[in-house]
C-alpha cells in the first residue's frame, strides 16, 4: 500500500508551499490538488488553479510524485491540457500523474455555459477527451476530428518527460468509465459512492469499494488487459470518513482496503473547519509510522 495527501489548492503560496514539502518530508508517495473554478463551499473564498499549484509543488519538492484529481471537460480543451501538463512534467523531472474526470454538474459546468450538458452527452465528451488527451501526450503532432473535440496538427513539444507519456489516474464508477480506465489509465481513482458527500464511516465503505475492484478487474478482462497492472487510488473524505480520526484508524482503514484491491490510499490534509475537518498531529503520527 502506498499513501497520498490532498491538497485544498486555499492557502497563498508561502503557507500552502510549507504544506507540500511537509508531505514530502513526512514519507508520503505522493500529493495532489482538485482542479476547478470554484467547488462546493469555497465558491466565496480564495481558491487558487491547478496548474500554477503543481508548477510551484514541483519546484517545493524532489521526490514526491505531485498530481492533480481530477482535470475534467469542464475547463479545458485537451490540447492546452495536454501542453500545460507537458511542461509541469518537465518542472517536476517526471514526477507528474494526470488524473482525469468526466466532472460534475456544479459551478465548473455553469459558469461559462448557458446549456448544461446531458449526462450521456457528459460521458461520451468524456471517452473522447481521454482519447484525444492520450494521443496528444503520446506522438509529437497529433490531429482528431471526433463528435465533440478537433485537433489540426496540434505539436505538443517540450515532449513529455515520461515515455510513453504521464501516467493517466482515471476516475470511475460506471462501465464506461471504467473502460476507460481500463483502456487507458495507470491509475484508477475511486472516491467510494460517487456524488455522495454525506459523512460515512470508512468501514462501512468497504463492501462497495471491493465491488468496484470487482468491476474494474472485469473492465481490464474484457480489454485483454492484467489488472495488476492498473495501480487503484482510494481517495477518502466524507463519503469514506474518518480515516484520520486516529493512528489507529489509518491503520485499520489501509488494512481493509487493501484486502479489497486498493494499492493508493489518499487522505485530504486536515483542516480547521468543513469539510475535512480534522487535527494535522494524528497526520503528523501516521507518519512516524510510515
Amino acid at each position: 500500500m502506498r499513501f497520498g495527501v490532498m491538497i485544498v489548492p486555499e492557502d497563498r503560496w508561502q503557507r500552502a508551499r510549507q504544506k507540500w514539502r511537509r508531505v514530502e518530508e513526512m514519507g508520503f508517495e505522493h500529493a495532489w490538488t482538485y482542479d476547478h473554478m470554484n467547488w462546493r463551499t469555497f465558491q466565496t473564498k480564495e481558491w487558487f488553479t491547478a496548474v500554477p499549484t503543481m508548477t510551484a509543488a514541483a519546484l517545493e519538492t524532489s521526490r514526491i510524485k505531485i498530481g492533480v484529481l481530477v482535470s475534467s471537460p469542464n475547463l479545458r480543451h485537451p490540447a492546452y491540457l495536454a501542453k500545460e501538463i507537458a511542461t509541469v512534467d518537465d518542472i517536476a523531472g517526471g514526477r507528474l500523474v494526470l488524473g482525469l474526470g468526466a466532472g460534475g454538474e456544479g459551478v465548473d459546468a455553469s459558469m461559462t455555459r448557458r446549456t448544461p450538458w446531458t449526462r450521456p452527452e457528459r460521458t461520451a465528451r468524456f471517452a473522447e477527451y481521454v482519447e484525444l488527451t492520450d494521443r496528444l501526450l503520446s506522438g509529437p503532432v497529433t490531429s482528431f476530428d471526433g463528435r465533440y473535440y478537433f485537433a489540426n496538427d496540434v505539436h505538443v513539444r517540450p515532449h513529455d518527460t515520461q515515455q510513453p507519456r504521464v501516467p493517466f489516474a482515471i476516475a470511475a464508477a460506471g462501465p464506461r468509465g471504467m473502460q476507460l480506465a481500463a483502456r487507458f489509465g495507470q491509475y484508477w481513482v475511486t472516491t467510494g459512492a460517487p456524488n455522495r458527500f454525506e459523512r460515512t464511516p470508512y468501514a462501512d465503505t468497504v463492501p462497495l469499494i471491493r465491488r468496484q475492484v470487482e468491476e474494474l478487474e472485469k473492465a481490464c478482462a474484457a480489454t485483454g488487459r492484467n489488472p495488476d497492472g492498473i495501480a487503484r487510488i482510494l481517495v477518502t473524505g466524507p463519503s469514506v470518513g474518518d480515516v484520520l480520526a486516529s493512528k489507529d484508524a489509518f491503520f485499520d482503514a489501509a488494512g481493509r482496503f487493501a484486502e479489497a484491491g486498493i494499492t493508493d490510499l489518499v487522505v485530504q490534509w486536515p483542516r480547521a473547519d468543513e469539510p475535512y475537518t480534522g487535527d494535522v498531529k494524528v497526520l503528523d503520527q501516521v507518519a512516524e509510522e510510515l
